[in-house]
């Protein structure tokens, strides 16, 4: 079906940048950010505090609330508030640092992305504010003094939202076109009183002037008592119209000199002047009267009454005219949300209940909302001071000096807009498979973004995320781009092999680097280090000891055996129509051998145990097993793949290579990874041999083991009663199951995989149980769960397990969603019983939601898996459904 949103999206694919130029592009948070950090000992959090962030120009972005930008970040738009007990305006959303927080950095908000579409033209994004003064100092002071033993202290611990005396505010953007923007802001009152509340929907300019690379200041100049002009170099003349005002204000957005930099400020007109000028009343009238600046806002004071609602509309258009609210202005409005409808009822699965198709629609809208403009040259970072502090030589030696060449400036998606406002490379991988249900170009576009040359480094690494980006992330480019491919190929009956070939290419360096720079003694082993798992080891991975000590990678050599394979159909898939593809297919089915013996056959396999483990290599002493029962001995079930008797006929080259290569290594007596074939000829090749297969679905099963009510966890409950220590170096390490919030402090104890259940780990599980079930069917059938008696086929396994996953983020009857916990008081209220949020993880005992609260980037894969495994019919769906356009691809170049 070709709806209004398919036809905008298949113009927007034939652009050179495949994007809208208007989008929820603005950060929820640019202070605490590496990016803003020019101390001489990389404290970001201390260098640029959330209490700075009101009164200090930014460097590379901006951040405020509920807003939206230019995808160059030049033009913002977002709102602020006041409930006239704040000291500060509401502008931006509040959250810890990392050293003030119990389990490290946390937004302390409550906010929601209900809904929005590729192309932005309908969003709506639901922000709740407190009447009573938000309660800033409370959440510093009840997180610092709680032990890390300790949940989280909560804005819902609070008494600010107990008796409903809050604001619902709620906005929403329609388009009239891709230039011209309507904007409605809903200000509902929740409690049963009236009650004050002043709204400033501010417009700005994103200060890059402060560089000195701009011919001439952008301004914000008053045509009348209802409309500003704004004028920037590098954008055509836009303007903003608004309803009539109390008063409407001007300032610069620039920094408060006297509070930041103890030096007398300028002029008056500095970042925070309507702060002061709203809340103490300084300078109110000269900022009323200032006809230009860079920072504009009207100002609406209020008296809402108990349960009602008071509108205000803005305009943000390149059009000028005399009439920006014609009389029926708001059925732009109504006729976006409709087209909205349309083309969520086009791409979604038919015949799943309301509550699972908002799960779906929240999470791929959250998705949209992620996007963000993200502005960073490290060289330039490096070797210039921000005017507060100069340039150090600790700092040309610190954080990310050898990554000179990274010069981003995208629209990228962000894990978490607040609490991660930086991409990852294993993140935005995953990221891109909800995104290409709903925009396969601009997924495609994403996963190439992070391999060209201003992001992949000239050896062949990828970036791994801002804090570090020499970090290592497990590759699974390779597999996100084959399920990209196969989710546009199936309902487009025909893929993107330039989109393959272009990846291809580039991972074929970043493969090479992993060869060259991770196996170190040139076995096939592999030490990948910190592999986006956090504290899942019993010590940090990534740290290297002194003397003759090293890390051989059960998850490691594994995630390289799963690239090999990956690489092997991605090279299959494109030599059916370019033959000249046919080697390279070989050898990567020749790596995935050779990585398959050695993950098999040296050492990282433990006969007493039938498990998987990592294993430390002391020089002059036998290898010791780490026997932690954790996913990175479940990761080699991650390699599975299968191989059509059609696509062999078609590939003669390949299959009489691997066939030599087979009968050579068996006459010799060498390993032979996992090769089964079907009645119909079809090939399995997996990691793991058919009987260790089944030991490692037996421990994966156990309810007393990895199986929790909301699926896989990450660390196996085993643990629990059975601690786990290692002494090295003098130094006792020690690991135990931890459902919850980390007790480490590793990795600034902001995330935990010794216990929680993870959604990406579990998507990956469910695919490759499922791969293994379409090929065994009937014949292979195990205990599910483990000691139940009830044997199950691998494709019923997956769906089960797919099914506990989703049952975290479902209503249950009156007792709410698994995922609220304690918090479902508030979240079954009227009003509240649609809203969701898609955590970083889950409690791995009761489903809890965990970490960054509003991550929609990995977390939103629960749409695909209620698309693929839903009950509707009884059936598994293993189609990728989406309905898109043809697709081309583009990126954002220097602005």
């Amino acid at each position: 079906m070709m709806t209004a949103e398919h036809q905008r999206l298949a113009v927007n694919a034939k652009k050179p940048i495949p994007l809208a130029q208007w989008g929820p592009y603005l950060s929820e948070r640019q202070w605490g950010t590496v990016r803003e950090d020019y101390s001489t000992n990389g404290d970001a959090w201390h260098y640029f505090p959330f209490e700075h962030a009101h009164c200090r120009s930014f460097l590379w972005g901006e951040d405020g609330l509920a807003g939206i930008s230019d995808y160059f970040g030049n033009i913002c738009f977002a709102i602020a508030l006041w409930n006239g007990k704040d000291e500060i305006l509401k502008e931006r959303l509040f959250g810890l640092g990392n050293p003030q927080g119990n389990h490290g950095e946390d937004v302390k908000e409550l906010y929601y992305y209900l809904d929005n579409i590729p192309t932005h033209y309908y969003m709506e994004y639901l922000y709740k504010y407190p009447q009573q003064a938000f309660p800033y100092q409370e959440l510093r002071d009840q997180n610092r003094a709680k032990s890390k033993d300790e949940p989280e202290f909560e804005i819902l611990d609070t008494d600010v939202f107990k008796q409903n005396e809050y604001f619902d505010v709620k906005v929403t953007y329609a388009k009239q076109s891709a230039e011209d923007i309507f904007i409605k802001i809903d200000i509902t009152n929740r409690f049963s009183k009236a009650a004050d509340i002043t709204l400033l929907p501010t417009v700005w300019f994103y200060n890059r002037w402060q560089r000195g690379n701009f011919k001439q200041k952008p301004v914000i100049t008053a045509l009348d008592k209802t409309s500003v002009k704004l004028t920037h170099e590098r954008m055509e003349d836009y303007f903003f119209y608004f309803q009539p005002a109390d008063k409407t204000l001007f300032t610069e957005n620039e920094t408060n000199t006297e509070i930041v930099m103890n030096k007398p400020n300028e002029s008056i007109y500095t970042k925070d002047a309507f702060n002061t000028a709203i809340i103490k009343g300084e300078n109110l009238n000269a900022l009323t009267r200032k006809k230009s600046g860079t920072k504009f806002s009207p100002v609406y004071k209020m008296n809402v009454a108990g349960g009602a609602t008071t509108t205000v509309y803005c305009r943000l258009s390149n059009k000028q005219t005399d009439k920006p609210f014609p009389q029926n202005f708001k059925d732009v409005f109504a006729l976006r949300k409709g087209e909205a409808d349309d083309f969520y009822a086009a791409i979604l699965p038919k015949g799943i209940n309301d509550d699972k198709a908002n799960i779906q629609r929240q999470a791929l809208a959250g998705t949209l909302w992620s996007k963000q403009y993200y502005h960073f040259d490290v060289e330039e970072w490096l070797t210039q001071s921000d005017g507060i502090t100069p340039v150090s030589q600790s700092k040309l030696t610190g954080r990310n000096n050898d990554w000179k060449h990274l010069k981003n400036q995208d629209i990228i998606l962000m894990p978490d807009k607040w609490e991660y406002p930086w991409y990852a490379a294993w993140d935005l991988a995953f990221q891109c498979i909800p995104m290409a249900v709903v925009d396969p170009t601009f997924a495609k576009h994403q996963l190439l973004l992070v391999m060209r040359e201003w992001y992949m480094k000239p050896d062949g690494q990828l970036p791994s995320y801002e804090w570090n980006f020499s970090d290592v992330n497990p590759p699974v480019q390779a597999w996100a781009a084959m399920k990209i491919y196969n989710i546009e190929k199936k309902q487009k009956g025909k893929g993107d092999v330039d989109f393959l070939k272009k990846v291809f290419h580039k991972l074929l360096i970043n493969f090479t680097w992993w060869i060259n720079r991770k196996d170190v003694n040139g076995n096939n082993i592999f030490e990948g280090g910190f592999l986006g798992l956090d504290n899942i080891g019993v010590f940090n991975r990534s740290f290297h000891f002194p003397g003759e000590i090293q890390l051989e990678q059960a998850d490691g050599t594994s995630w390289m055996g799963t690239y090999a394979l990956d690489m092997m159909d991605i090279a299959i898939e494109i030599a059916i129509h370019d033959r000249s593809f046919e080697d390279t297919a070989t050898k990567f089915f020749e790596h995935f051998v050779l990585i398959a013996e050695s993950l098999n056959e040296h050492g990282l396999w433990n006969e007493e145990d039938r498990f998987f483990y990592d294993v430390l290599c002391v020089t002059g002493a036998e290898p010791v097993p780490l026997r932690i029962q954790s996913v990175v001995g479940i990761s080699p079930l991650y390699a599975v793949s299968t191989i059509s008797k059609d696509k062999l006929d078609k590939l003669p080259d390949f299959k009489k290579r691997i066939t030599w290569f087979e009968d050579f290594r068996k006459k010799n007596n060498k390993f032979w990874p996992n090769e089964e074939r079907s009645e119909d000829e079809e090939i399995l090749l997996s990691l793991v041999p058919k009987d260790r297969l089944i030991d490692l679905l037996q421990r994966l099963l156990d309810e007393n083991g990895f199986l929790s009510k909301g699926g896989i966890r990450a660390l196996s409950k085993y643990h629990e009663q059975n601690p786990y220590s290692v002494m090295l170096e003098n130094n006792t390490y020690s690991i135990r199951y931890d459902p919850g919030d980390s007790t480490s402090d590793m990795f600034g104890g902001n995330s935990n995989w010794r216990g929680p259940v993870w959604m990406p780990i579990n998507f990956i599980i469910i695919r490759s149980i499922m791969k293994y079930g379409v090929f065994y069917g009937d014949s292979l059938q195990v205990e599910y769960p483990t000691g139940s008696g009830n044997k199950l086929n691998l494709q019923q396994v997956a769906k089960e397990l797919s099914k506990r996953v989703v049952s975290i983020f479902e209503r249950d009857g009156d007792n709410g969603r698994r995922l609220f916990g304690d918090y479902n008081w508030f979240y079954n209220q009227p009003g509240n019983e649609h809203l969701i949020n898609y955590f970083e993880y889950f409690h791995g005992d009761t489903g809890r939601g965990l970490g960054a609260s509003h991550q929609t980037g990995w977390t939103a894969l629960v749409a695909e898996l209620i698309s693929e495994y839903d009950d509707r019919d009884g059936g598994v769906r293993l189609a990728d459904e989406v309905v898109m356009s043809e697709a081309s691809l583009g990126y954002i170049g220097d602005n």
